[in-house]
């Protein structure tokens, strides 16, 4: 059989291929293939752009930090009957840095306090000065409730509070300094709420805290330091405290404000300090005003 006689159309179809020139059908269905990949590839990049938002959203976690730095001016009064059976009055000066952290849609957040305080205080007969001092750092944790459409928020929660202070009697020469150390546990609640006054957004807060357990360092009635740190003579320095035997009592009611591209905190400020503990009394009574700024910053983290 001769070969050539089969091989006739196919010669035919291939020599018409080489010559360049497809038939009407080849390039009918070349194209259809061409235009059917591009929607493919079409579909797919939608497809992505479309779910990749989404993925990522998920993985967003927003991170809110909302900072406050302020200074305050009080009245204040104390008392310490260790050093002297009399009332000292005069101006207290404090720092107080404030930092709040949440996450975005979560209702828990934490609250670190740093807060500095100085007084110079003088008796009633205006005979004898006595300065005091105190550094504290609060942590809390507060849990938030939104109402009224999110424009009142409840938090409510626990903070532990660590004290470390002294208080300066410039008129004693035998026990001159008391030590104050204490550390408490406390209750503590925030509520917020957003306002509008002549078309300028404001923020009312009120916080408050009532420390309920606590423990702290006194030295006994008539012990000196001396006793105590030199002679090793422990008297049940180290006192476990309750509302009853150191009822305290802290509360800060301010309002925040814009004023050009910031916000201004201002409000009052009540510290009400108290102790009686190994027959000594100690009172510290501050009222003033606080004014500073606050800043809120959002931090997004998007996982790999």
């Amino acid at each position: 059989m001769n070969p050539n006689v089969f091989s006739l159309p196919c010669i035919a179809n291939a020599t018409t291929s080489i010559n360049g020139h497809l038939p009407a059908r080849v390039r009918q269905s070349t194209w259809a293939g061409w235009v059917f990949c591009l929607l493919l590839l079409c579909i797919s990049t939608l497809a992505q752009a479309q779910t990749l938002p989404d993925a990522y959203a998920l993985e967003t976690n927003r991170k809110i930090t909302t900072t406050a730095r302020m200074l305050g001016i009080s009245r204040a009064q104390v008392l310490d009957t260790y050093l002297s059976p009399e009332h000292y009055t005069g101006t207290d000066l404090r720092f107080i840095s404030s930092n709040q952290r949440e996450r975005e849609g979560k209702p828990l957040s934490q609250l670190f306090t740093h807060t500095g305080n100085v007084a110079y205080l003088k008796n009633r007969a205006q005979s004898g000065t006595e300065i005091a001092g105190m550094y504290s750092f609060g942590y809390g944790v507060h849990y938030a409730f939104g109402l009224l459409q999110q424009r009142l928020q409840l938090q409510v929660g626990a903070r532990a509070e660590g004290n470390v202070g002294f208080i300066y009697n410039t008129h004693n020469s035998n026990n001159p300094a008391q030590a104050r150390l204490f550390l408490h546990f406390a209750p503590s609640a925030v509520a917020s709420y957003k306002v509008r006054v002549a078309n300028v957004p404001l923020l009312l807060r009120y916080e408050v805290s009532v420390p309920l357990v606590g423990v702290m360092f006194s030295p006994n009635y008539g012990q000196s330091y001396y006793e105590i740190f030199s002679q090793g003579n422990y008297d049940h320095n180290i006192v476990p405290t309750t509302i009853a035997s150191a009822p305290s009592f802290r509360q800060m009611l301010t309002v925040d404000f814009p004023v050009l591209h910031s916000t201004v905190r201002l409000g009052y400020l009540g510290d009400i300090q108290q102790s009686a503990v190994n027959n000594l009394k100690t009172h510290v009574y501050t009222h003033g005003v606080v004014i500073g700024l606050v800043k809120r910053f959002t931090l997004i983290k998007i996982a790999p």
